[in-house]
């Protein structure tokens, strides 16, 4: 994928009411190549960088948010550069989510797996639909990672169990744990997302910027930095051999 076509992959729209809205819309399920996730996080952080810019909405179009890296795009890639643009755009991406200088409210509809959970993990406030599904199928396909998001969607013991299993939640589950913050018919998910973010946008945006900075300057751990450190083990997997086989099988 080119820079071109990320472009049309992920755009964005700034609104008068100071809310940028970052769509996201790759068919047929917005598993996104290497280039897609180097486009959301440049998008994002421009996003965060204009003055002119209050909240953001993170979305998508289709029947799902995100399923996560594009595997084919890693099969027909000889050696391990798909493998590293994959991890290194997915650490840039869930970054710039986190380190946005303004609130992003993602909103979720569909499936949310994979890469879709470290971006939502990271996000400030989650809206989803009703049929909103969220996991991670990391071990069915011969990698780790974003159990660090997963880890503040639900309780420990939850996630582990998630990430063994690659069982999924609800969005019911998720807004009974705290982490979802609505759960919205789903043809009312971007307007339940845009009026979050609206809310937010009429606040001094001096203050909601001190605001996003000192909430994550009292996070319980550096959400950056424990990712980074799954990956590794991500990393260990693929050199062994068996990541191949097991995506080769899911091929």
């Amino acid at each position: 994928m080119t820079q071109t076509d990320a472009a049309a992959v992920v755009s964005t729209t700034i609104h008068s009411t100071g809310v940028a809205e970052i769509v996201v819309n790759n068919p047929p399920v917005n598993a996104l190549p290497v280039a897609g996730w180097f486009a959301i996080a440049d998008q994002v952080t421009a996003a965060g960088l204009d003055p002119a810019v209050r909240a953001v909405v993170l979305r998508a179009e289709g029947r799902g948010f995100n399923a996560g890296v594009d595997i084919k795009e890693m099969q027909r890639t000889e050696g391990f550069t798909a493998l590293l643009g994959a991890n290194r755009g997915c650490y840039e991406s869930f970054k710039a989510v986190y380190e946005c200088a303004v609130p992003v409210i993602a909103a979720v509809q569909g499936f949310c797996l994979g890469g879709g959970i470290g971006l939502i993990g990271n996000s400030d406030v989650i809206v989803a639909s009703e049929d909103a599904t969220f996991g991670l199928p990391e071990v069915d396909r011969g990698a780790l990672g974003a159990a660090t998001h997963l880890s503040r969607l639900v309780p420990q013991h939850k996630m582990r169990a998630m990430v063994y299993t690659s069982a999924t939640a609800t969005a019911a589950e998720l807004q009974h744990f705290g982490s979802v913050h609505s759960v919205v018919p789903k043809e009312e998910l971007r307007a339940a997302a845009m009026a979050i973010a609206e809310q937010i946008a009429t606040k001094d945006p001096t203050v909601i910027r001190a605001a996003k900075a000192c909430l994550n300057g009292i996070d319980l751990w550096d959400v950056n930095r424990s990712y980074r450190y799954e990956q590794g083990y991500t990393f260990e997997l693929n050199l062994s051999g068996v990541s191949d086989r097991i995506r080769d099988e899911f091929a």
